[in-house]
């Protein structure tokens, strides 16, 4: 069962045959190598419980080893213990199993765990001898005679054939798992890049939103700021308008003064009124020189306000189109890694 651990790597306690090599495959082959070598095949799983179906075995174990429940029992014992000591030493193993035949087990290792075993083998060295048979066949309530006379129909073969035969397997079964492994694990480095684009996909998607909605206020703002420096004009021009009544008050407070002077004593206290028409018509003069340098401020303070803003404006509009790009280029390589993915689907 393919699982993940929280480190987003494999559990390799879970990981079984079936997960990363093809049953069927796997059927052909060992039923061709056993066809070949002259010997029986089968796969078990890291129990010891077959994953395959026999080939070519012998009628040694089939009608009489697995007729009962005690020597299936035995026989997988005996496939799981070989499979363990292939293991241990990362080797075929080869001796002779619980029923006196020799055997070789092709340890399947995957990250130096080992998650299944081909074995071969139901073969002898040498000839058999019956009181081992008969023995053996009380072990597991088969008839003794019966077990003995299969035995000799069992194929005696030198150990160094049986030894490259073992070999064999090793390498063939193990480049299959090895393959099947990296497809796993390219499969899942794929997904979880293509899951990885998409989330920055997204984000730059927000972000380009979140970029077009800033351009607008800025745009409004500058908008407002100039709106602020039309009204800005229009109270320079109003002031002015003050400054020239000013001017004409300040005058006819001079000529009133001067005709109060020809009036004489009569006239005296139309002077004082017209020297307070003076004094406003100053008065009024300076205060709208003082507004006007501060309009003139504001003014110049809108002016850089505008320049800068423009400048942000057209930064946030170039950063929008960058992201828009990113996002192009995202969505590119998600594309890609999704053809990456269907080209391992359809090499498994």
């Amino acid at each position: 069962m393919i699982k993940m651990l929280q480190n987003n790597q494999l559990d390799m306690d879970a990981l079984e045959i079936q997960d990363i090599i093809d049953i069927k495959l796997l059927q052909r082959f060992q039923d061709d190598f056993a066809f070949a070598m002259n010997c029986a095949s089968v796969t078990v799983d890291k129990n010891g419980d077959p994953v395959t179906n026999p080939s070519s075995y012998t009628r040694f174990c089939d009608k009489f080893i697995h007729s009962t429940k005690k020597g299936d029992d035995r026989c997988a014992a005996s496939h799981k213990r070989m499979g363990e000591e292939a293991a241990r030493t990362g080797q075929p193993y080869i001796g002779k199993c619980h029923a006196g035949l020799v055997d070789f087990a092709a340890p399947i290792i995957v990250e130096g765990k080992l998650i299944g075993t081909v074995l071969g083998g139901q073969m002898l060295t040498e000839p058999p001898k019956p009181h081992e048979f008969i023995q053996i066949a009380k072990e597991i309530d088969v008839d003794g005679n019966s077990l003995s006379e299969s035995a000799r129909e069992v194929n005696i073969v030198d150990l160094k054939h049986i030894e490259k035969a073992a070999n064999v397997l090793f390498i063939v079964v193990n480049s299959l798992a090895k393959n099947g492994y990296n497809q796993i694990h390219l499969d899942m480095v794929s997904k979880k890049l293509a899951n990885n684009f998409m989330q920055v996909s997204a984000t730059v998607e927000e972000l380009s939103a979140s970029a077009n909605n800033i351009s607008t206020q800025q745009e409004d703002l500058n908008s407002e700021i100039t709106q602020v420096g039309v009204i800005t004009e229009q109270i320079n021009s109003i002031l002015d308008a003050i400054k020239g009544i000013a001017a004409q008050t300040k005058m006819l407070g001079l000529n009133a003064s001067i005709e109060a002077a020809r009036a004489g004593e009569v006239g005296k206290g139309f002077s004082v009124v017209a020297k307070e028409i003076r004094n406003l018509a100053e008065n009024s003069k300076e205060t709208a020189k003082s507004i006007s340098d501060l309009t003139n401020k504001i003014q110049e303070s809108v002016n850089g306000t505008i320049k800068n803003s423009q400048i942000t404006l057209d930064t946030t509009k170039e950063q929008s189109k960058a992201m828009e790009a990113v996002s192009e280029n995202i969505q590119d390589s998600v594309y890609i890694v999704d053809q990456l993915v269907n080209m391992m689907d359809n090499l498994k």
